[in-house]
């Protein structure tokens, strides 16, 4: 059995508002191609199928249109979908009665019986080679089974589930979107969400080791968990945010014979992400950074642009000097990160009293040394400022 593992596809992104679509259309061009030319058995696409739990009209055409096409060129492909914690569950589901004619399977909710209890075997979908996969969309508060920690809950929704299929005849898939215990990151992303501890990593104890694979979402680094081979995130085609522009994107083929083999087939996304300077250097720097970028126009595959700045005092004509820097260069500006010295803040206790003695101006000078790396208020500044304050007595 062939197998491809994909995930995160966040159609409808928007990346700092310029619109993705053409971006994701290669994408799925190019993975269309894979599923073709290595002959695929069973496509995993491991959530967050849609950026956002409303998808606009045109990226649900997009996805749509993936699917019928692929389908109709590959006939006995079979396709096994999750939702991510950014679909709408019930959204992805919808079209199940006419997915299923095309040998598509999309879970997204977690369905209970007549008497409440968890129905597990509607998270269980017979494998056309043969074998099972264990479905399991992102669980939310009570979609797992009781517990006392949403890792132990999730864990025992994986254990409760291979208990329905123990002893049968396998292979055995799972597909899951959550963290898990041990996976990495991307530094300072807000894109993947984290919980402060781990309270919601999931230990990859919770897949059997009778488990063939694991194809995971919801990371967008293509990466093993804990060191186990065969417990993989696929990573996302598209990178998401300017942390994640050192990452290697592509998807994981996995063949099953008699024994497992693993294979990543990079994909090189059609826009790059550039970030200036490596590290953020006063304004005169960062305009020369600027200067030897290459001219030309402007495209949808010109790369997306990140400025890095150092400011050490107010500069209120920063982005205009940028933007005009910037004419005649064949990027998109997405981004001015504007980063101030980093120095140590000392926190000082007062009663109400003593804030009330506090001229106006202690105050925005103590703010200003605060942001601005310890340097004194510009007298400038201070005289602006002090006319302020006798406006407003006035």
């Amino acid at each position: 059995m062939k197998i491809l593992h994909t995930a995160d596809w966040h159609l409808g992104q928007t990346f700092y508002e310029y619109d993705r679509k053409a971006e994701h259309l290669v994408f799925l061009s190019w993975l269309k191609n894979v599923i073709k030319e290595q002959a695929i058995d069973l496509l995993l696409i491991a959530g967050d199928v849609f950026d956002g739990p409303n998808p606009s009209a045109d990226s649900q055409r997009i996805y749509y249109r993936f699917l019928q096409e692929i389908t109709a060129e590959n006939p006995d492909l079979q396709l096994i979908i999750i939702a991510g914690n950014h679909d709408s569950a019930a959204r992805l589901e919808a079209p199940n009665p006419l997915l299923g004619a095309m040998n598509i399977t999309v879970k997204g909710l977690v369905q209970r019986d007549a008497t409440g209890a968890l129905a597990l075997d509607s998270l269980l979908v017979p494998l056309n080679k043969g074998g099972y996969c264990l479905a399991v969309p992102y669980l939310r508060q009570g979609d797992y089974p009781p517990s006392s920690t949403y890792a132990e809950g999730v864990k025992a929704m994986y254990e409760a589930l291979f208990d329905q299929v123990r002893g049968k005849e396998g292979p055995f898939i799972a597909l899951g979107h959550l963290q898990a215990t041990g996976s990495e990151i991307s530094e300072n992303d807000r894109s993947e969400r984290t919980v402060i501890g781990g309270l919601e990593s999931v230990s990859p104890d919770a897949f059997s080791p009778e488990i063939a694979y694991t194809a995971l979402g919801h990371l967008h680094r293509a990466q093993r968990v804990s060191g186990r081979e065969n417990v993989r995130y696929s990573g996302a085609p598209l990178p998401m945010s300017f942390a994640e522009k050192n990452n290697k994107q592509g998807v994981t083929l996995v063949e099953l014979s008699d024994t497992t083999h693993i294979e990543r087939l990079p994909f090189t996304p059609p826009v790059a992400l550039l970030s200036i300077p490596k590290v953020a250097l006063p304004l005169t720097d960062v305009l020369a950074a600027i200067a030897e970028l290459p001219d030309g126009e402007l495209t949808t595959h010109s790369p997306y642009l990140e400025i890095k700045v150092l400011v050490t005092e107010p500069e209120p004509s920063l982005r205009f000097q940028v933007e005009e820097a910037l004419q005649h260069k064949s990027v998109r500006l997405a981004r001015i990160a504007a980063e101030r010295p980093a120095h140590e803040v000392v926190e000082k206790t007062m009663s109400y009293e003593e804030l009330q003695q506090i001229h106006p101006m202690e105050m925005a000078v103590d703010i200003f040394k605060r942001n601005y790396g310890g340097e004194d208020m510009p007298l400038a500044l201070k005289e602006l400022f002090q006319k302020v304050v006798q406006e407003v007595k006035r």
